[in-house]
């Protein structure tokens, strides 16, 4: 899932939305694993809707998660101040310490502070973490209306 001027001539926004309706429409259990980068409005997809949709939501250390790329979003959000520094040599190690902080902020061992995510475990431990709670999980009520609350877009 992608955002920008090229991306968004081809509507790819418009159809990522299928994946929003199919996990609002999920009737199993949903277990979000993060292994790698969780940016924006993918992320929330993935896991359903919201990282708090699910079972349970946990990461590896591996995981980042930003509300973007993350060296666009510094070029974007300190586009002022980047733009204030004259030297250009300045300006590029101005860039890549802001981008060296916002990296370590969107660690999964620090972004997972926020809420939303249940743990940071080692990977390994994974298998586990699913086993035990297939059988924590809670008896499923019986549907008393449609299957399909919400309808495809598209």
């Amino acid at each position: 899932m992608m955002v920008g001027p090229d991306v968004e001539k081809t509507a790819l926004v418009r159809h990522c939305v299928r994946m929003f309706n199919a996990g609002a429409n999920l009737s199993v259990p949903l277990f979000g694993v993060v292994v790698r980068k969780a940016y924006g409005l993918g992320v929330q997809a993935m896991c359903g809707a919201s990282s708090l949709v699910g079972f349970f939501t946990v990461a590896w250390p591996t995981a980042e998660f930003a509300g973007m790329n993350i060296e666009g979003s510094v070029k974007l959000g300190f586009r002022k101040e980047l733009a204030a520094i004259e030297d250009p040599e300045e300006r590029r190690i101005e860039f890549e310490r802001r981008v060296a902080r916002a990296y370590e902020s969107a660690k999964a061992i620090n972004a997972g502070v926020g809420g939303g995510l249940d743990d940071v475990i080692d990977p390994a431990d994974t298998r586990s973490w699913i086993a035990t709670s297939l059988k924590r999980l809670p008896p499923k009520a019986p549907r008393t209306g449609k299957k399909y609350p919400y309808i495809d877009t598209w």
